[in-house]
Parts: C-alpha cells; sequence; structure tokens
C-alpha cells in the first residue's frame, strides 16, 4: 500500500483530532489563567508535574495529525516522525513522573498516577510502536495512532477538567482532589 492512499483515509480524522487538539491547548491556557488568578495559589512544581503536561499532550495531538496530513509520497517519513515523537513522549513520562513526586503540596493518588502518568506513557508507547510498523503494516499501525492520538486528546480534557473543578471548588471540596490537572 502506498503512503497516499493510506494515509488518504484517515485526512478528515486527522483534520477533527488536530483541530481538536489545537482549540484545547488554547482553553487550557484560559485554565492556567484561572489557577494563576485564585485564592488557591498553586506553586510552579504543581503546575510543571499536573499543568504542562496536558499542554504537551494536546501539542502531540496537533504535531501527529500535522505529521499524518502530510503529503508523504513513502511512509518511511512518518515513520521516522511518528517513531521520534513516541520516544519523546516516552521520556516525557518519566519526566512527569519525576516532577509529581518533587513537588510538596499535593499528594497524587491513584486516579492522577493513571491519567498523569500511565496513559500518556501508554499512548507514546503505542505511538512509537506505530512508527516502528507502520512500513510493514500500515492499516494496524495507523489505527493506532489514531487511538494514541484520542488517548492523548481525552487525556487532556480529564486534566483539564480536573484542574477546572481543583479551582473552582478547593482542595478537599471536589470529588477528584487533583492540584492542577
Amino acid at each position: 500500500m502506498d503512503a497516499t492512499a493510506a494515509l488518504a483515509a484517515w485526512e478528515n480524522f486527522y483534520v477533527i483530532v488536530g483541530s481538536s487538539g489545537a482549540a484545547l491547548t488554547g482553553l487550557q491556557f484560559v485554565v492556567i489563567a484561572l489557577v494563576a488568578e485564585s485564592s488557591a495559589h498553586k506553586s510552579s512544581e504543581e503546575i510543571a508535574a499536573f499543568g504542562t503536561p496536558t499542554v504537551v499532550h494536546f501539542c502531540a495531538v496537533l504535531f501527529i495529525c500535522a505529521v499524518l496530513s502530510a503529503p508523504w509520497q513513502a511512509l518511511s517519513g512518518p515513520a521516522i516522525a511518528l517513531g521520534c515523537g513516541g520516544v519523546l513522549g516516552v521520556a516525557y513520562a518519566v519526566v512527569i513522573v519525576i516532577r509529581a513526586l518533587s513537588q510538596k503540596r499535593y499528594q497524587p493518588v491513584l486516579e492522577d498516577w493513571l491519567w498523569h502518568v500511565a496513559f500518556p506513557f501508554i499512548a507514546y508507547a503505542t505511538l512509537l510502536a506505530a512508527g516502528l510498523t507502520i512500513r510493514l503494516h500500515p492499516a494496524p499501525a495507523l489505527f493506532s495512532v489514531g487511538a494514541a492520538s484520542l488517548l492523548l486528546l481525552f487525556i487532556g480534557i480529564h486534566n483539564a477538567w480536573d484542574t477546572v473543578t481543583y479551582v473552582t471548588t478547593g482542595p478537599g471540596q471536589a470529588d477528584k482532589k487533583s492540584p492542577t490537572g
């Protein structure tokens, strides 16, 4: 299967998902502005651990969609881009763990570890695997990329919502006790 045919079938999917990722990136900036203006002041360590990754995940979705919407003539280009994105994402998941453990004002609960670390790691590892296999098995790899993109989008939505509920209801008041995401 040539690159043009394999990627053309996904064009509408990536336009929709990429547009959503871009719009939600902007909304996350609004969320961070709300955090900054709230009476429940957050430390930069909390923002780095729980807020910044949300923007990174939305931007990763935008990156994936842009890569797969480009007019590639062969699948080697997207394979390299997706593989590199997967490697960087897996490494960033490790950075998130370090940041979550180093901040002192909020004690993450199981839900935080799932949504901020485990699920992003799974999404980026899936992206890496797709990058490694897209040339040999384009159809399953593209479905994997689609799943990883949607997972990152849903992670960002969940974590942004946690931020809003935490800021608007205060610590100890929300059902989900998350600092900024």
